[in-house]
């Protein structure tokens, strides 16, 4: 996926500054699995105004620093719907927790069980984020169309974190176990 097809879409449901999308739309949405900061957003978005995807109108404030306004063009929709339709490749993982852990014989228990503590309270405040995200359940019949989709993919990072959490678990059981140390 490209920074612009997110751009994209966060411009589908609003238009809205680049300050907008990396303090309003990206932070509080899509953060959650792909990110993005400032300075990437406005490269990103004077390459999608020279590509014809989206358009800016300049809006004046009196009390604070004019801002651009950015909207999704007709070309721009017609590229986030081809976007939409592809089909994308399974994630690349790389994850440097995973190749400490892999090499870990080399440390004692105690230092890769601090490890793993900390590992488990950065996840149980990640799952505790998502869990307080408000979107309404699935079976909400009331749901928007779009709120399904987004709630879906919300369950699906509910989901990772609770099991990280029960493999991390697991990991401190079985170092915490092992005799050699």
């Amino acid at each position: 996926m490209s920074l612009s097809h997110a751009i994209l879409g966060l411009l589908s449901i609003q238009s809205m500054s680049g300050y907008d999308l990396k303090h309003l739309a990206f932070e509080q949405t899509i953060a959650h699995f792909w990110q993005a900061d400032q300075a990437q957003i406005y490269r990103t978005l004077d390459k999608m105004a020279e590509a014809g995807w989206i358009s800016s109108q300049l809006e004046i404030q009196h009390e604070r620093p004019n801002r651009k306004i950015y909207s999704l063009t007709d070309t721009g929709r017609a590229e986030l719907e081809r976007w939409l339709g592809t089909e994308q490749p399974l994630p690349v993982y790389r994850e440097a927790f995973l190749v400490q852990l892999f090499f870990a014989e080399q440390l004692p228990r105690d230092v890769i069980l601090d490890q793993i503590e900390r590992h488990i309270a950065g996840h149980q405040a990640r799952l505790l984020t998502y869990e307080n995200i408000p979107l309404p359940k699935l079976d909400n019949a009331a749901m928007e169309r779009r709120e399904i989709f987004w709630r879906l993919t919300l369950d699906l990072g509910i989901a990772l974190e609770k099991t990280y959490l029960a493999w991390l678990e697991t990991c401190k059981k079985v170092i915490g176990d092992v005799s050699v140390t």
